[in-house]
C-alpha cells in the first residue's frame, strides 16, 4: 500500500499551526519540536525521515504497465505471473482494459473435485492494478502487484 504524504511546505504550515497554538496555550515549543511533533504524528521517525518521504512522488506505481511487461499478482486469489498481451484505457479515465497471458496454467475452480485452468483472462483494473469486480467473498477477481 502507498502512502501520501503532503508537500514540504504544507507539513512546515502544519509545525508552525501547531507552535502558535501550544504558546497560546502557555507552552513553549520549538519550530524544530514542532516538526518532530508533526513527523511523529505521520508516522515517520523523524522530520528528516519524513522529508524525504514527502520529496518522492506519491501517485506513481512501482510497476509500470505496459504491453510485453512481465507482472506478478493475484486472479480469483490464486498466484500468477505473466505477460501484459493487451491494455487500453476505457472511456471515463478511471479503468482500463488488461489481457494477461500466464506463464502457468491458474484454476480457477475452488471445489477439490475438479479443476478448471484458465491461461489467459482479460479484465478491467483501476490505477491501483486492482480489479472492481469481486467474488462471492469481497475477494477482487485480479489484484497485481505493482
Amino acid at each position: 500500500m502507498t502512502t501520501t504524504y503532503p508537500a514540504i511546505d504544507e507539513l512546515k504550515a502544519q509545525a508552525k499551526r501547531l507552535r502558535q497554538a501550544m504558546n497560546e496555550h502557555g507552552t513553549t515549543l520549538t519550530h524544530g519540536a514542532a516538526l518532530e511533533m508533526i513527523a511523529r504524528q505521520h508516522g515517520a521517525r523523524d522530520w528528516n525521515t519524513l522529508a524525504a518521504l514527502a520529496a518522492k512522488p506519491n501517485a506513481s506505481p512501482k510497476t509500470p504497465l505496459f504491453v510485453g511487461a512481465h507482472i506478478r499478482g493475484r486472479y480469483l486469489n490464486q498466484p500468477f505471473t505473466g505477460k501484459i498481451l493487451a491494455l487500453s484505457a476505457l472511456p471515463g479515465g478511471d479503468l482500463h482494459r488488461i489481457t494477461i497471458h500466464f506463464d502457468e496454467p491458474v484454476d480457477v475452480v475452488t471445489f477439490e473435485s475438479f479443476s478448471a485452468f484458465r491461461r489467459r483472462v482479460n479484465a478491467q483494473i483501476d490505477a491501483d492494478g486492482v480489479s472492481p469486480r469481486k467474488t462471492s467473498n469481497g475477494v477482487p477477481h485480479l489484484v497485481l502487484d505493482l
